[in-house]
């Protein structure tokens, strides 16, 4: 019998009353494993109101409190984290490897939330004007919501939720439907480390909840991960209904090589960064812009490197890359390697024919590596998302970055130099919001927020972080003034009054 993922509502799993269902396969057989229940309307209200109800009480909670049960779930969570990533391999299709690697990044953003007392902290000033001080605080916004999409279902939503309850919110959670019990099971702990119930809700869906959650006039603000379009669709409509947005999109992030890099650590971090989890990444690199002579060395370097990759299911160890999550993303990825040729490109290597034995219904693909590529072909202009790499040629540094600014993306970018003022002339020149130079997957720690420019960030806030704080806080600033208990009157006076 498949089993039936259900939403999990005011503290406890709240089965599927609309009668939808999505599937949610194993990507390395093609089997459906498991059946989502899809929130009507109502069930998505349900979950609102759950955390209204929950917010009055938690909205005032201590934040020694909040803190001491985020402690709970973060050893809870570390405790757990093999169980979790089996989940994720299981139904996103990442080797294990890469999914308790994903677990330990959202780890990070608990570790920040644990501490988050210290963001939280206010300011004052005192006798701004005669016995008036002047303080500013930060207070929560009530309920709000998270949008989380497939290519990380743990540490996505662990980038939102633990910042937002942390400053005294309260949450639901739409993860995706491809892959939706990771987020059930982080929910299950959340309980057991002691969070009143209603504070965390999951919700499963389609477009149906997540634009009941962008209209509903409870929800005070919308975070949201996933591609450009949506993204933008998310940031456009939740501002409309007058909700504070965070709507990170798509990415083509590039590395950029000059000639006086080491091309052995820039081939090993183009291999890396490009088909790592199979290049369902919004970091991932998929596009190296060689500059001068060094093109065709590095391109072979890469070639040797992707060559030997194994892939295979997530759940054998020797195991290097996995499946995409779908049969169709799979064929939309092969499509582009397919139609590279015609376009301009050269095709050194096309892995779209690739299959595993003894699991050929999977959802397997290949690595591809495409040299030459013109600007203008769809390889280049679209996130393919997938394990696709791109080789662009520039014969000069100034050449390169203007190829990269001409992107309408500007999530991540990276520069391989051993020349320290080039690297400092290109985090400043750069227009993207997260710069690598000898790194090629520059995301930040958790203490520093997460972010792009142009078509891959909506909205003003970044994740986590800083911002992370900002977006689920508002200000207040208050004004005081005391009387002086010397002031107090002593008696009639008939003389002159005093002023000062």
């Amino acid at each position: 019998m498949t089993n039936i993922v259900n939403h999990w509502i005011g503290g406890k799993t709240a089965e599927g009353a609309s009668g939808t269902y999505g599937p949610v396969t194993n990507p390395a057989t093609g089997e459906v494993t498991t059946k989502v229940a899809f929130a009507s309307v109502d069930e998505v209200d349900a979950a609102v109101a759950a955390a209204r109800e929950a917010y009055l009480t938690w909205g005032q909670s201590s934040l020694a409190q909040r803190t001491s049960i985020l402690f709970r779930f973060r050893a809870l969570l570390d405790a757990h984290r093999d169980e979790i990533a089996e989940l994720i391999t299981a139904e996103h299709g990442k080797v294990h490897s890469d999914a308790l690697g994903e677990v330990a990044r959202g780890l990070e953003i608990v570790d920040l939330a644990c501490g988050i007392n210290v963001q939280l902290k206010g300011e004052l000033s005192t006798q701004v004007a005669t016995r008036v001080d002047v303080s500013s605080i930060r207070q929560p916004l009530g309920v709000v919501a998270g949008i989380t999409p497939f290519n990380f279902p743990a540490m996505v939503p662990l980038w939102m939720f633990p910042i937002a309850i942390a400053c005294g919110n309260t949450f639901v959670l739409k993860p995706s439907e491809k892959d939706p019990s990771a987020a059930v099971k982080v929910a299950e702990l959340l309980s057991e480390a002691g969070l009143p119930d209603g504070v965390f809700n999951v919700v499963h869906g389609d477009k149906v909840a997540v634009d009941r959650l962008l209209e509903h006039p409870d929800v005070k603000a919308v975070s949201f991960v996933g591609s450009t379009p949506i993204a933008r669709y998310i940031h456009t409509t939740a501002s409309a209904n007058g909700k504070r947005v965070q709507a990170l999109g798509g990415a083509k992030n590039h590395m950029l090589v000059l000639p006086d890099a080491d091309l052995d650590a820039a081939a090993d971090a183009a291999v890396s960064a490009a088909y790592g989890s199979a290049g369902e990444r919004c970091m991932a690199i998929s596009a190296v812009v060689a500059v001068g002579a060094v093109g065709d060395e590095l391109v072979e370097k890469i070639r040797e490197r992707a060559e030997k990759i194994k892939i295979g299911p997530g759940t054998d160890p020797s195991s290097e890359m996995g499946p995409l999550i779908t049969k169709a993303h799979r064929d939309k990825v092969a499509s582009y390697v397919a139609g590279a040729a015609a376009e301009g490109c050269e095709v050194v290597l096309d892995g779209t024919g690739y299959t595993v034995d003894g699991h050929e219904d999977g959802h397997w693909i290949g690595i591809s590596l495409l040299d030459r590529v013109p600007t203008t072909a769809k390889a280049y202009q679209d996130e393919i998302f997938g394990p696709v790499l791109c080789v662009l040629r520039a014969d000069t540094y100034e050449e390169g970055v203007a190829l990269i600014n001409a992107s309408p993306f500007g999530n991540g970018t990276a520069i391989f130099t051993r020349d320290g003022g080039a690297a400092r002339r290109f985090q400043l020149e750069i227009e993207a919001g997260m710069v690598g130079v000898n790194v090629p997957i520059p995301v930040p720690v958790g203490y520093h927020s997460f972010g792009g420019w142009k078509d891959s960030l909506f909205g003003d806030h970044h994740i986590y972080g800083n911002d992370g704080t900002h977006f689920y806080t508002r200000g207040k600033v208050v004004t005081t003034r005391w009387p002086d208990p010397a002031d107090a009157p002593a008696g009639v006076d008939l003389g002159f009054p005093r002023n000062h």
